[in-house]
């Protein structure tokens, strides 16, 4: 069954590294690249004859909302979610202003949960489905939270997300959360030991892995890990 895949952030980084392997991996799926950037990531999709670029602002919700009912009027039923943008300021919890706080809440956790709740429904009407939450080690409590606090916070709050959702989507539907490691991207850092496509491949292997699957986990390098 060919499938239609919507990946947010995805004109450049991890999210970019993700829809590019897609399109070769999986020609005869469709892959949405939703960006903030149209034009940005028109030119990433003109190299390829199955990534479509669509207009996807997560910063507030009524944008968000337009640009999604515009993309299900030409898909209106997609297959699978992978939940990428997101964004990180290095502030404290006790430094960081509200407008900052609100925004990281917004694309890191607010959207990515309207999201599930818009495209899931149709997930559950074909019996398939999967949603893959880039989310990070800043988020595992294992690890104490250790990273900006707005980001550790919704990243944890986004595993959370993960595995109450898959105690309450049916069978069908497999929702899982992944770190990608610490990736060379603008906001990972030039000092990062991971490129874009190291990071990506852990998704792209929940995209594609065919087996019994489980749901309701946390990943990295393909390898079940702890909250």
């Amino acid at each position: 069954m060919n499938k239609v895949i919507l990946v947010t952030g995805a004109n450049r980084g991890i999210g970019e590294a993700i829809v590019k392997e897609l399109a070769v991996s999986n020609p005869k799926d469709t892959i949405l690249l939703g960006c903030r950037d149209l034009k940005m990531g028109s030119a990433i999709a003109s190299d390829f004859t199955n990534i479509k670029a669509v207009h996807l602002d997560l910063g507030s919700m009524s944008i968000l909302d337009k640009g999604l009912r515009k993309i299900l009027i030409d898909y209106p039923h997609i297959d699978i979610l992978v939940n990428n943008a997101g964004i990180l300021y290095q502030d404290s919890a006790m430094s960081i202003s509200d407008e900052k706080f609100n925004e990281v809440l917004q694309v890191n956790l607010l959207a990515a949960y309207k999201l599930i709740k818009v495209l899931a429904p149709s997930m559950i009407k074909n019996s398939f489905g999967k949603i893959i939450n880039i989310s990070s080690g800043w988020g595992q409590f294992e690890d104490g939270l250790t990273g900006p606090f707005s980001y550790s916070l919704t990243k944890a709050s986004l595993n959370a997300l993960t595995l109450t959702l898959s105690q309450e989507l049916p069978e069908c539907i497999e929702i899982n959360s992944m770190c990608p490691g610490w990736v060379h991207t603008r906001m990972g850092g030039k000092q990062a030991p991971r490129t874009p496509e190291q990071g990506a491949a852990t998704a792209i292997w929940l995209i594609n892995r065919k087996e019994t699957s489980s749901t309701g986990c946390f990943y990295r390098d393909e390898q079940k890990i702890n909250w």
